[in-house]
């Protein structure tokens, strides 16, 4: 009798946003979302609202900034019972407005330790279930950003400065206080995000060199486009909250609604045309109706081989320590 289970993603950060709307579009497709997210009851609050059937979604507990919790996320996952066809690193947070360094549970500064560590960890754990899907090619997909990439305009903002990882002085030096930067350097809490950003691109590259041509499990990051009006930039002034989205429509051209970009995150996940790995999948920065997505070169640093295996064994090194 053929297995009528229904192929079943992990989504980080699902209760909004981009993360919302990839759940509502890979159900419709017929697919079980695991919503991985800190508040369970806004979870099931906008997934009524929304319209998205409730038993096929399940909500479930992630703090990604803890990594005790994620760890906790990944036996809870483990024990459940579900399959695991694809994971998607899709939650991140941004604080521009921070003074000095949040810290996590572990003594990390918040940004760094939320959308890299986390997502880092908890790829790691669930790997071993993602690579035993009935899938041919299940899939580890990140969501990267245009800031990170200094290939590309957007990458090469100097405020508050680009993404730069420098020669990894913050990790090298343990990466707590007094140390809030990857690159050893004082504390610039937009740029924090942006060099998350960075580390989540490169270790999804990271991924693909180590297990791709072994496992055929595809590993792959995407831009869908700029989504100006997210949570994501709920800390920032309400004046930019206000202007950014206008900007992005009627200047730069490259705002994305959150249902078309929910909708090609749901479209790199299953379709065909995305089972290449170790691709960086774009719709431009200026969007054009109707236009295919495409392999975005990601800048030297970001590409090189050497410093990915050093933030791997690093980032490995301190995740290990707080255990």
């Amino acid at each position: 009798m053929a297995d009528t289970t229904p192929c079943t993603v992990i989504m980080t950060g699902a209760s909004s946003g981009v993360g919302l709307y990839a759940t509502r579009a890979l159900v419709a497709r017929g697919w079980h979302v695991v919503m991985a997210c800190r508040d369970l009851a806004k979870a099931e609050r906008v997934c009524a609202e929304l319209g998205i059937a409730r038993d096929r979604v399940t909500p479930m507990h992630l703090d990604l900034g803890s990594l005790a919790h994620v760890r906790a996320f990944a036996a809870k996952f483990a024990a459940s019972g579900l399959p695991l066809d694809a994971l998607v690193c899709n939650a991140a947070v941004y604080l521009p407005r921070l003074k000095s360094p949040q810290r996590s549970p572990e003594g990390f500064e918040i940004s760094v330790a939320t959308n890299h560590f986390g997502h880092f960890l908890l790829s790691q754990l669930l790997l071993p279930q993602l690579l035993r899907s009935r899938q041919p090619q299940p899939r580890l997909i990140t969501l990267g950003t245009v800031t990170a990439n200094s290939e590309e305009f957007g990458g090469k903002v100097p405020i508050p400065a680009p993404a730069d990882l420098g020669d990894f002085a913050g990790l090298k030096a343990g990466f707590r206080g007094p140390v809030a930067m990857i690159d050893g350097n004082p504390f610039k809490p937009g740029k924090a995000y942006k060099d998350s950003k960075l580390c989540n691109m490169m270790m999804n590259r990271e991924f693909h060199r180590r297990y791709h041509a072994s496992t055929g499990a595809v590993f792959n990051t995407l831009y869908p486009g700029c989504v100006a009006d997210t949570a994501l930039f709920r800390e920032t002034p309400q004046l930019f909250q206000t202007i950014f989205p206008w900007f992005q429509k009627n200047i730069t051209k490259g705002y994305v609604s959150q249902q078309l970009a929910g909708e090609r995150v749901a479209q790199v996940v299953i379709d065909p045309e995305f089972a290449e790995s170790g691709v960086h999948w774009s719709w431009g920065n200026r969007q054009q109706p109707g236009r295919p997505a495409f392999a975005q070169r990601l800048s030297d640093k970001a590409s090189s081989q050497e410093r990915a295996t050093r933030l791997w064994e690093l980032s490995d090194s301190l995740i290990a320590s707080a255990s």
